[in-house]
């Protein structure tokens, strides 16, 4: 039986976000009231117009239910979901409430995500203890995706100064940004000099740790005009997610060049929207970038570049 498309069906009319970074300050309702705020603000809808709400939460100190977002902005009576699905828990959030609005079900809903990470330990992220195997018991993060760099390296000629290029970029993006964690440039030589975390990833090849939140406001093409002026909102032409093994880098298959999760997802909303060359058709890209090897094979998933071309892409800019 075939799904229920999206593309044309739903529209987003307002987001808000928090500051990102060491959020001492906050707690996790706290995040959830600012970025929560700021979209219904944006939107010009009133909470209580709201039907029904998705939050993306993946760590069950931030919140074990939906009820985390219920307290947070205090609105009961409604459908309230907790979505958790590893780096994708925002998004699986926002493809809930797309759904919920493209099949009729809600005419209004709200999307967000939130984390509050930073009141941890700093012992990597929390319960990959739980995630056995015979020879690696305890993986963490940099070292999977620095087994992937060092692939690359050997498949592509890829080079740490490769990877230093894309966190050169992006701390440039963030110092432009009055709302990221880290607003400092750095250089290639920064980069290069910084700490080792996971031969071959320093310290400005991986994500920090990071407490904030994020939220959306959805409703119809149809009925989002009558909550923005000047069609100042944005039609969703789709949105596809696809699993993978939980541990990947554990099957003896995997090329470690490149995720069949990203490259299948990409294939299935561009199938929707209606793409077929994503490098001419797509103007704007915020690709995952966990660790700057991350950007550039993701954009090789994504078919923005051919296979083992990425770093040379980033260099024209």
């Amino acid at each position: 039986m075939a799904r229920i498309p999206i593309r044309d069906r739903v529209a987003i009319i307002g987001a808000g976000y928090t500051k990102f970074g060491e959020r001492y300050d906050k707690g996790v309702e706290d995040l959830l009231v600012e970025a929560c705020g700021d979209a219904f603000k944006d939107a010009g809808v009133a909470k209580t117009d709201i039907q029904a709400g998705w939050a993306g939460i993946q760590y069950w100190f931030t919140g074990l239910s939906g009820g985390t977002l219920a307290d947070g902005i205090k609105l009961y009576g409604i459908p309230m979901t907790h979505v958790e699905n590893y780096c994708a828990s925002g998004m699986d959030a926002f493809r809930n409430a797309c759904y919920s609005v493209a099949s009729g079900v809600n005419d209004l809903v709200l999307a967000c995500g939130v984390e509050k990470l930073t009141d941890q330990t700093g012992t990597g992220l929390p319960g990959f203890t739980e995630l056995g195997h015979p020879v690696l018991p305890l993986p963490s993060a940099p070292a999977m995706f620095g087994m992937a760099a060092w692939r690359c390296f050997h498949d592509y000629g890829w080079t740490k100064e490769d990877l230093a290029r894309v966190a050169v970029k992006n701390h440039a993006n963030g110092a432009a940004h009055p709302k990221a964690h880290f607003r400092n440039p750095v250089t290639i030589e920064d980069v290069m000099r910084a700490p080792m975390i996971a031969d071959p990833l320093g310290r400005y090849d991986c994500c920090a740790m990071s407490d904030g939140a994020a939220a959306l406001v959805l409703t119809t093409p149809d009925v989002a005009p009558s909550y923005v002026r000047n069609g100042n909102f944005v039609v969703v032409k789709a949105n596809a997610i696809a699993t993978y093994s939980n541990t990947p880098w554990y099957v003896p298959s995997f090329p470690f060049t490149g995720f069949w999760s990203t490259q299948k997802a990409a294939e299935l909303a561009y199938k929707e929207a209606g793409v077929t060359d994503p490098r001419k058709e797509i103007s704007l890209a915020e690709v995952h970038d966990c660790f700057t090897i991350t950007e550039l094979v993701n954009c090789e998933d994504l078919g923005f570049c051919d296979r083992g071309k990425a770093p040379e892409e980033l260099k024209k800019g």
